[in-house]
């Protein structure tokens, strides 16, 4: 078969419908091999003779959607000085569509003699222990799709494994279990619709690696955030085959869930790769130039710089690198139909030195960029590094998620004194973290619970964790939950203490539904799912962090359904802007803090106050619309009554000017509904909040 020297670009293997054109940056190689398998992983290669703008290219005729290849670069192999090639590493093509197989851990995979790692190179093949890249069809019938574009302040987001979730769904194929088209079966997305969320969050999808030591100890990277491909659909979740049957099965996927109205986000992992530190193996970037792709230390560039807790961390100085994650980026925008991502540590993706740059040339390329800046972005605004922590500190085009919003509503839960100051921002949306630079709301996600942390059943039912399963002597996962227990570690047959940690699963989620700003909900949280008490269930692709179908709580779930349809029909728990704090048309402010005893807040109120019991009311009167008129949206007004404490509390309804007459809608102590039919209190009318406990009230 003859190579013609084809095109620089797009980088990675493109298929025209005659061939297929093959692309490989490396500014360090002094030769590149692609090199094709056949069914029996017989290998053909071919030199890539032509080289621009250091991208050494081919097209070979006939090569069509299905076939199996990788890289081989010839270059230095010099760690001190920062190169790893050696031409005996079949290397994945960083920008492969599709991968095959996973890695067999044998020690070819490593380009340095194991126990030595100094030496070297190790140039035993690697071909047979490696997955394979594979040329894709990139056709796909689409028919009508197009983006919900749910606004950001209507969004709940549900942040869901595609395995977990649907593993075993009893209503599922067995054969579609587990799988991307498991997630977009009618029982998947029967469920979503009847909780009303508008976005699922998908942990992360992109092609990853198992790392070694889980497997020899019967584990495995469950939840995914050890990527390899960044535009390749992780294989494992595909029912219908690895030779590029993923790619259309994801598109199936997304195609379904626009239908129902419900977008579609990733976890997107470019801080790091699978490789490791320089005791890792050589499966794709280090081989192909390393210099490039990592962070290397300026003392010693055989070692990599770390933000990240997982041995390296990518050179987001380099404009290969920045381009590679656009070039992703805009391809699951544009090809694949997501919707927006969720980047995890992305304080690492900042670091352009040493200190955290948010003007840094990543954020720069998200701004000018015409597709990715018009997708929902959502940062995970930390790292491991010194000076990591930045939430708050992002650019006006992002969301972040809210740690101080989740560290905040769980100390008030939990009885911790001095957070009345803070829950009120942390209700109205963190104005003191966002306002200044001109965000709305809408930048702060809201979360109790996460995939990193215990599930909010867990949460109230356990203070320390119990990790033992992950193998690390429950040293992993952290030490700081801000849990609550009812003075009871783990499952228990006393009502008093499951009702009351009922009751506290309530309070946490009403309080996040009725935050404004953009609640994310864990998925299984809804169900009761429960892992145990293990709080960094990373590693545990089983029943532990598995949802089980067999065993819902029935009445949490219709609360939840409740309480998520209860915001969707109020617009003022939504806002679009901030609250000032000013009159609207003539009325009441448009939100007011209170006293137990009715009496407006005042300044020593916040510091000296009945600690944990307040109350606040919301004006629903001229909302700011976000329409194109703007012209203000009328919705019902609500006096919310928030009381942490051990002990039942008497709070007075406010008088005069807020409200001649007022009915419950939602009280916590309860798991049903209030009556519709029970007379509405008038203004002034004490009423009893059970302890630990909310209760709304509607102006009539």
């Amino acid at each position: 078969m003859p190579i013609w020297p084809g095109q620089p670009f797009p980088l990675g293997s493109h298929y025209d419908g005659s061939g297929t054109n093959f692309s490989l940056f490396s500014e360090v190689a002094e030769g590149v091999e692609v090199c094709l398998f056949d069914d029996d992983r017989v290998e053909t290669r071919f030199e890539l003779g032509e080289v621009d703008a250091f991208c050494w290219h081919g097209y070979l005729p006939n090569v069509a959607p299905g076939q199996r290849y990788g890289f081989r670069v010839h270059g230095p192999y010099a760690p001190a000085d920062g190169h790893r090639c050696h031409p005996s590493k079949l290397l994945i093509d960083p920008y492969a569509k599709a991968v095959e197989g996973k890695v067999k851990w044998d020690p070819a995979v490593f380009a340095y003699p194991l126990g030595d790692p100094d030496g070297g190179p190790n140039a035993n093949d690697s071909a047979p222990f490696m997955p394979l890249s594979v040329v894709t069809n990139p056709y796909f019938d689409w028919g009508d799709d197009r983006h919900p574009r749910v606004p950001r302040q209507d969004s709940v987001i549900y942040e869901v494994h595609v395995k977990g979730f649907t593993h075993t769904h009893p209503d599922i194929d067995p054969d579609l279990r587990g799988t991307y088209a498991g997630l977009g079966s009618p029982a998947a997305i029967e469920h979503l619709q009847r909780l009303g969320v508008t976005a699922v969050e998908l942990l992360p999808v992109h092609q990853f690696i198992h790392d070694a030591h889980l497997e020899q100890i019967g584990l495995t990277n469950y939840w995914g955030y050890n990527s390899i491909g960044y535009l390749a659909p992780h294989n494992g979740y595909s029912s219908s085959g690895q030779r590029g049957q993923q790619v259309q099965e994801f598109k199936g996927m997304v195609r379904a869930l626009h239908e129902a109205g419900i977008e579609v986000i990733l976890d997107v992992v470019y801080n790091h790769t699978a490789e490791g530190n320089h005791l890792g193996p050589s499966l794709s970037f280090r081989g192909i130039d390393n210099a490039a792709y990592y962070r290397l230390m300026p003392d010693d560039r055989s070692r990599y710089m770390d933000y990240t807790g997982t041995g390296n961390s990518l050179n987001m100085r380099h404009p290969h690198v920045l381009q590679l994650i656009m070039d992703s980026l805009r391809y699951w925008v544009l090809d694949m139909h997501v919707d927006g991502f969720r980047f995890d540590l992305a304080s690492t993706l900042a670091r352009e030195l040493h200190d955290v740059d948010r003007l840094s040339a990543f954020f720069d390329l998200i701004q000018q960029d015409p597709v990715v800046s018009q997708v929902k972005l959502i940062a995970e605004p930390w790292d491991v590094g010194e000076g990591g922590y930045q939430v708050g500190n992002f650019p006006p085009l992002w969301s972040e998620w809210n740690g101080k919003y989740r560290d905040c509503i769980r100390d008030f839960w939990r009885g911790q004194g001095g957070t009345l100051a803070e829950f009120a921002y942390r209700l109205t949306g963190s104005s003191d973290l966002y306002e200044s630079n001109g965000r709305r709301p809408s930048a702060s996600i809201n979360f109790i619970t996460a995939h990193d942390g215990f599930t909010l059943a867990d949460l109230v039912s356990y203070n320390q964790k119990h990790n033992e399963a992950n193998g690390e002597d429950n040293r992993d996962g952290s030490d700081d939950n801000r849990s609550w227990n009812c003075g009871v570690e783990g499952p228990t047959d006393d009502p008093a203490v499951a009702e009351l940690r009922q009751r506290q699963r309530r309070n946490f989620l009403t309080t996040l539904m009725l935050s404004q700003g953009v609640p994310m909900v864990l998925g299984g949280d809804e169900l009761g799912r429960t892992q145990g008490g293990n709080n960094n269930g990373y590693c545990q692709d089983n029943e532990v962090s598995w949802y089980d179908w067999s065993k819902i709580d029935e009445a949490f779930l219709d609360f939840t359904c409740r309480l998520v349809a209860f915001r969707r029909e109020h617009p003022v728990f939504r806002r679009r802007r901030f609250f000032e704090g000013v009159a609207i048309q003539g009325s009441v402010t448009d939100i007011a803090w209170f006293t137990p005893a009715g009496k407006q807040m005042e300044d020593p109120d916040w510091r000296t106050g009945e600690p944990g019991a307040i109350a606040v009311f919301l004006n629903g009167d001229g909302i700011p619309s976000p329409g194109p008129r703007g012209e203000p949206i009328q919705d019902d007004s609500f006096f919310m009554l928030f009381n942490t404490c051990d002990k039942d509390l008497t709070f007075k309804l406010p008088e005069g000017r807020w409200g001649a007459l007022w009915s419950t809608e939602l009280d916590t102590a309860e798991s049903q509904p209030p009556d519709d039919d029970a007379a509405p209190l008038p203004a002034g009318s004490e009423v009893p909040v059970a302890a630990r406990s909310i209760k709304v009230f509607r102006r009539n």
